[in-house]
């Protein structure tokens, strides 16, 4: 019997390497791995459906989920999970020191809808009480000018959210100072070349992590793996297969992560920050699985229905293959 021929475009991170390395492989599956950045592959699976197997957007795949417009079905593999205190910038010259002084202040954002500004907006609120509708939103590409969301949006009447200009950056208006601040998942170049009266709203952005996750036990998931629905309806077995591919693919990652002998990674201490990172979070400091990321899901997902990017509060289970969700045990 002649093996599927899929593609797979996802990142080629530490913990995919494997699966483009031919080190794990899928069982009855002649897998094509394509390295593909992030807002790209987003930008190819959601518009024109170009791959059958893909890293997808938690929010997009949870808003087309929530208007039945799915074309992909998940599996809990995790592939890309940030803290995301670090992602808001400030112009230090406005008074701006806590995130309470956010309200009333212009903020720009590449797209409302990226997972990492639902997760920082739903933070501002739940820890600081800054709801959205408090912030003036301005949106644009943050180096490009002309970015505009990847789908429709229909946001809440009381939330002000314009498009800038068309020949304008928010890097470039958070340098002048025509905007105030700024939440972004890649860090603005203006903040990278170090322009005076740019800074992150948390400089210390690691303890103010550190002590998030300790508080609420959130490590904020980013992206998921999609199938194509219809392979998986054709293939029952696809989802589980490909997902087991990713746990052996994570697994290969860590263990090289504390590989004293010779350094895998391109840091000097990676092994000491390793052990910082168990102490912490724990030995599964990453996890995969729905059951084990069930309150990061929910969480997220009651942030995406309070911002009004679903239109109905989608359960976490819709997200993913039921298969998935209970693997035998030996």
């Amino acid at each position: 019997m002649s093996k599927l021929k899929l593609t797979l475009a996802v990142c080629d991170y530490d913990r995919t390497k494997a699966i483009f390395q031919g080190r794990v492989s899928v069982e009855g599956v002649d897998l094509i791995p394509l390295a593909v950045g992030a807002e790209e592959c987003f930008h190819r699976a959601f518009k024109y459906q170009e791959f059958d197997i893909c890293e997808l957007s938690l929010s997009s795949h949870s808003a087309t989920t929530s208007r039945g417009e799915s074309h992909y079905i998940g599996i809990p593999a995790f592939v890309s999970r940030v803290f995301r205190h670090s992602g808001i910038y400030v112009r230090t010259d406005r008074g701006i020191k806590t995130p309470q002084d956010l309200r009333g202040k212009i903020v720009g954002l590449p797209e409302y809808q990226i997972t990492a500004n639902v997760w920082i907006r739903g933070t501002l609120q739940d820890d600081y009480g800054v709801k959205p509708a408090e912030i003036r939103w301005r949106r644009g590409g943050i180096e490009e000018p002309g970015r505009g969301e990847r789908s429709p949006i229909q946001l809440p009447p009381d939330v002000e959210l314009l498009q800038i200009p068309d020949h304008q950056t928010l890097s470039g208006m958070l340098e002048t100072g025509e905007i105030d601040a700024m939440i972004t998942a890649r860090a603005p170049s203006c903040f990278d070349r170090k322009v005076p009266h740019v800074d992150r709203l948390f400089p210390n952005f690691k303890a103010v992590e550190q002590e998030y996750f300790q508080r609420t036990r959130l490590f904020p998931i980013m992206h998921l793996i999609g199938i194509r629905k219809s392979l998986v309806e054709q293939y029952p077995w696809l989802a589980v297969n490909l997902y087991n591919v990713f746990l052996a693919a994570q697994k290969v990652a860590v263990k090289e992560l504390y590989e004293l002998t010779q350094l895998m990674i391109n840091l000097p201490w990676a092994v000491d920050h390793y052990q910082e990172t168990v102490r912490v979070m724990g030995e599964d400091f990453w996890p995969y699985g729905f059951h084990e990321n069930r309150q990061n899901l929910d969480t997220f997902l009651r942030f995406h229905h309070e911002q009004g990017l679903s239109k109905r509060r989608v359960a976490a289970a819709e997200l993913f293959a039921p298969s998935t969700f209970d693997l035998a045990k030996i």
